[in-house]
């Protein structure tokens, strides 16, 4: 199957440009929202959140902060090992 058939064939997906949501009133109950997302079959994360790994972005006080929210947490690749190892 080449690259064009593929691309036919794709589930739709959308990003922040393709939906405008504007303030309004609903009777939806905070507790009855489900945000969670899945990231592989097995990965599911319950906000859909995934932090940049620049060092500048993800350090220990955020990885661990979004890990405890349900989200992840992605530590920069110039982090020391021994740094990574306290965090995870």
């Amino acid at each position: 199957m080449g690259f064009a058939e593929k691309l036919e064939k794709a589930p739709l997906a959308l990003s922040f440009d393709d939906v405008l949501l504007l303030p309004q009133y609903s009777d939806v109950k905070l507790e009855e929202v489900d945000v969670s997302t899945r990231i592989t079959k097995r990965l599911r994360l319950e906000i859909p959140i995934i932090s940049s790994p620049m060092d500048t972005v993800t350090g220990r006080e955020m990885a661990l902060r979004l890990a405890e929210l349900g989200g992840l947490g992605v530590l920069p690749r110039n982090m020391g090992l021994e740094e990574v190892l306290s965090i995870v």
